[in-house]
């Protein structure tokens, strides 16, 4: 059985690299191919990425950006979680505050961009809020949508045994929810990387978004692709972590060891 759930694993890691294979080439034989003024030869963007990235300009603009966004998402998780509890513990709470919740959540996260920039400048802080508050609100629906639906034996249970306060938190609470808080965080880190560009690219000195978006504007399209380039890659890398993360604290949980067998 153990030999099997290996093969099964690695059958699947091919498909999945092969298939990702199979799309880049598809890509390169395009772009190379493709007379145009927007694209470029892979090979030339390869050599600019290598240029840029590796490792010329990761003080000057990936250093600041990841900063950016470890802020900005990393508060948006604890307002999201803390939040989140406080709704799913209070029918009554949650509410009251539904369209207060609503309205803000519907936001468009680039109309917040110019007025942050009057109140906190074109610094981290401003990247950072913008992130944080368009971030939260998923994480924030996920994890009280996971505490109001806590199993009521499972209520019971812990009732009966007298865990009650933090610890009840702590050991029922948060362990039931982490399943939908997981999938709120997600769900808002593409959100981050989103805003991360758009913020840098609107109102920023350095950064990855601000390299691009000179790039474009001088029509510098070599490394205008690098930079996408380099997004890609980040947002893969980031997603691919929170998956790890997520699979190592949740590998209690049914769907998670039904993902892994």
């Amino acid at each position: 059985m153990a030999i099997a759930a290996f093969t099964s694993r690695h059958r699947y890691a091919l498909i999945e690299i092969g298939t990702t294979v199979l799309i880049l080439l598809a890509v390169w034989a395009v772009m190379d191919n493709v007379d145009s003024y927007v694209t470029r030869p892979v090979g030339d963007i390869l050599a600019r990425f290598q240029e840029a990235w590796l490792f010329a300009n990761v003080m000057s603009d990936v250093v600041p950006s990841l900063i950016r966004l470890a802020t900005g998402y990393g508060a948006a998780v604890v307002v999201g979680v803390a939040g989140g509890v406080l709704l799913g513990l209070s029918p009554a709470l949650r509410m009251m505050a539904q369209p207060t919740v609503s309205f803000l959540r519907s936001m468009p996260a680039v109309a917040l961009i110019p007025p942050t920039i009057v109140l906190f400048g074109i610094d981290t802080t401003q990247k950072a809020f913008v992130i944080a508050f368009m971030c939260c609100w998923p994480i924030l629906l996920n994890t009280a949508d996971g505490v109001a639906e806590l199993d009521g034996t499972v209520r019971s249970t812990a009732r009966a045994y007298g865990i009650r306060g933090l610890d009840r938190l702590r050991f029922v609470v948060l362990p039931a929810a982490a399943p939908r808080i997981f999938a709120g965080m997600r769900m808002s880190l593409s959100w981050a990387l989103l805003l991360l560009v758009v913020s840098e690219m609107i109102g920023s000195t350095n950064g990855v978004g601000h390299f691009i978006i000179q790039a474009q504007f001088s029509f510098a399209l070599d490394n205008m692709w690098a930079g996408i380039l380099l997004l890609g890659m980040m947002g893969y890398v980031l997603n691919a972590s929170l998956v790890m993360i997520e699979r190592r604290v949740l590998r209690w949980h049914v769907s998670t060891r039904t993902a892994r067998g």
